[in-house]
C-alpha cells in the first residue's frame, strides 16, 4: 500500500504541511532580513545538505533490508549534517539579532530522539520547497 501524507501525520511529533510552511516562512524571512553573504551561504549550505538527506530518506522505503544496512551510516551522516547546518544557521541568525524561534519550535534532538525525526521532516520540506522553485 502506498504511503501517504495522511500516513505521515499519524507518526509521533509529525508536523503538518501548514506548520512546516509557517516555520519555513519564519526562517526565510529572517534570512531575507539579514540579507548578507554569510546568511546566504549558510542557507545554501542547509539547502544542499537537505537535498542530500532527502535523497537518502526517499530511497529508504524502496531499499531492501540489505540495502538499508549498507546505506544506513551514510543516511545518518547526511541527517547529522543537515541538522548541523540548520543549527549553524539558527545560531548565526540569533547573532544578527533575529529570534530564530522556529528552531526552538522544532525542539531539541538531544532531549528526545523523536525530535531528530521531526527535524529531518522539516529539512526534507526545505528541500521540497527548493525543488518546487527550481522549475
Amino acid at each position: 500500500m502506498p504511503l501517504t501524507y495522511e500516513t505521515y501525520k499519524t507518526e509521533p511529533m509529525s508536523l503538518t504541511m501548514e506548520e512546516m510552511a509557517s516555520l519555513h516562512s519564519e526562517l526565510a524571512g529572517e534570512v531575507g532580513s539579514v540579507g548578507d553573504d554569510t546568511v546566504t551561504d549558510l542557507y545554501n549550505d542547509l539547502l544542499f545538505a537537505a537535498v542530500r538527506y532527502l535523497e537518502s530518506r526517499a530511497h529508504w522505503p524502496l531499499w531492501t533490508k540489505e540495502e538499508k544496512t549498507a546505506n544506513d551510516s551514510d543516511r545518518t551522516r547526511r541527517h547529522n549534517s543537515a541538522i548541523d547546518k540548520l543549527n549553524i544557521l539558527a545560531r548565526y541568525l540569533k547573532s544578527q539579532g533575529e529570534a530564530a524561534s522556529w528552531r526552538e519550535t522544532l525542539g531539541d534532538e538531544k532531549e528526545n530522539p523523536v525530535i531528530r525525526k521531526r527535524i529531518g521532516d522539516f529539512v526534507c520540506y526545505i528541500a521540497f520547497i527548493g525543488s518546487l522553485n527550481a522549475r
